[in-house]
């Protein structure tokens, strides 16, 4: 099932197809925000935060980009919530009577284990995409840059880069899934 479908099951209450949609995407949303905290244990926090947010909001997502830039998205906001207020929130996972996470040395050495061979990997499907595709999606997803920014180096509009930027990924996707 792709992941637009994923979520629309789980939006009807497939907890398997938010499971599958949780394992699929996992370490991706792992690897974004332990690149950029400190403390192991608060990536994985933030993670389950945001994985509890995507299931609650699941009947709200509209599919008019990859359901992984909407994950990362949401990743994204957990994290800069975090910062702001000093600590993870976790009002989603008390709202879906979700236990803590506790994290063993076991875990943080297994994922950093995933999270370097999902990077080669990941540089090697990227080295796949055409030149124009995976410039645009290293800037917008990885240097977090604005499209206006992107499209003014590029120089194109920024439809254009967002076109590039869907299309790469929508590519990596693809290839993702048919290596899994």
């Amino acid at each position: 099932m792709s992941d637009d479908e994923l979520l629309a099951a789980a939006a009807r209450g497939d907890g398997d197809a938010f499971a599958a949609f949780y394992r699929r995407h996992a370490a991706l949303v792992l690897g974004y925000l332990r690149r950029r905290v400190a403390e192991p244990e608060t990536a994985f926090d933030l993670a389950a935060e945001t994985f509890a947010a995507a299931l609650l909001s699941a009947g709200r997502y509209e599919a008019n980009g990859p359901a992984v830039a909407w994950l990362l998205g949401i990743a994204q906001n957990k994290l800069l919530e975090s910062l702001r207020r000093g600590r993870v929130e976790a009002a989603a996972r008390r709202k879906l009577r979700l236990e803590p996470i506790v994290v063993e040395d076991t875990d943080l050495i297994a994922v950093e284990e995933r999270a370097a061979a999902g990077s080669a990997q990941l540089a090697a499907l990227l080295a796949e995409l055409p030149e124009e595709q995976r410039r645009a999606v290293l800037a917008r997803v990885v240097d977090e840059r604005d499209y206006d920014e992107i499209a003014a180096e590029l120089s194109c509009s920024e439809q254009v880069v967002r076109k590039r930027v869907s299309r790469g990924l929508r590519a990596l996707r693809t290839r993702l899934e048919e290596r899994t």
